[in-house]
């Protein structure tokens, strides 16, 4: 048994290596295969403009050197997986949140609380200065940000409604597993809950908690709304999606086709944007329709919740000494 088993170590570690070194390489026709790997659904904008604009883009200005094979809805892994495929070179490119602001806490940055008023600035921004500042810290993490794309605003769904800070007291709120958002759910009051995507939906149907935060979008794609009541239109946090491509795969391009798949990445993501913005509007017509109560923050609530995240920036600004320049 122990003779097979090392065996079969073997052979599975000789086919990932073999996997690995062809990963991103012509094959005998001439043919360079582009994977690309997201968590979206495939009617969620970021999947749509994917295979709407940079796929028959690359295609048909590399006259089919290239072709593009895009996995939606985590077909090729979690979101830690297929970055990590990424940055290994398995995959050539994640279509990706901020997750890997585990290894670098700066490219969570963009992601603390009540940064952004409204798209129009985030985009502006994160094709900015403060993009760059991101891009570096990936290129440091062997990936080369091709572009910048948006999850959009994260708002609060629940079983019932929030119209004060006191309605967050002992509320059961999921958040993602990252410390940022479960720092901003603490200094909001919950009774925080980090539970993968995946066990969302059961947890919030069977009452485990009380509520979830995410943007609009990913509410109906998720179905989350068939278990809510409400949606509070916290818009605390703005959510961003890099465009990300293994660096060395990027590097070994020639000046040409760096060139193509970096105006298809730029026409991808800016038909995104415009197609999230659009889909949010109907996604808040529908779950109204549905019957969820959608409610907006009086001025007083807003106010209150921005100075919730005062002790969040100073506890930042106290643990990194490029914070508070990042954020002005």
């Amino acid at each position: 048994m122990i003779a097979v088993s090392l065996v079969v170590a073997f052979l599975l570690n000789l086919t990932g290596c073999q996997l690995l070194e062809n990963a991103g390489k012509a094959n005998a026709e001439g043919i360079t295969t582009i994977k690309i790997a997201h968590y979206f659904s495939e009617t969620h904008p970021n999947h749509i403009a994917l295979r709407e604009k940079f796929k028959p883009m690359i295609e048909e200005k590399t006259n089919g050197k290239y072709k593009v094979e895009i996995y939606p809805a985590n077909e090729l892994g979690d979101e830690a997986q297929f970055i990590s495929g990424a940055r290994i070179g398995t995959i050539q490119i994640a279509v990706a949140g901020m997750w890997l602001q585990s290894a670098n806490p700066k490219i969570g940055a963009v992601e603390w609380p009540f940064l952004f008023d409204s798209y129009e600035q985030a985009k502006y921004i994160l094709n900015g200065k403060a993009g760059d500042e991101l891009s570096k810290a990936y290129k440091e993490l062997g990936l080369e940000t091709i572009g910048w794309a948006a999850h959009g605003f994260r708002v609060v769904s629940a079983n019932r409604p929030i119209e004060s800070m006191k309605d967050f007291q002992g509320f059961r709120l999921r958040v993602t597993n990252l410390p940022m958002f479960v720092s901003l759910a603490e200094a909001l009051g919950t009774n925080v809950q980090p539970l993968a995507l995946s066990e969302v939906f059961t947890a919030l149907e069977q009452g485990v908690i009380d509520g979830q935060e995410n943007p609009y979008v990913m509410l109906k794609e998720s179905a989350m709304y068939e278990v809510q009541s409400h949606v509070i239109e916290t818009n605390h946090v703005f959510s961003p999606i890099a465009y990300l491509m293994n660096k060395k795969f990027f590097e070994g391009l020639d000046a040409e086709t760096k060139e193509i798949v970096m105006e298809a990445a730029q026409k991808s993501a800016d038909y995104e944007w415009e197609l999230l913005q659009q889909a949010e509007e109907e996604v808040k017509d529908y779950l109204t329709e549905e019957g969820l109560e959608v409610i907006v923050p009086d001025e007083q609530l807003k106010q209150d919740l921005r100075d919730a995240m005062n002790p969040v920036y100073e506890n930042l600004y106290q643990e990194y000494d490029w914070a508070q320049e990042f954020v002005q």
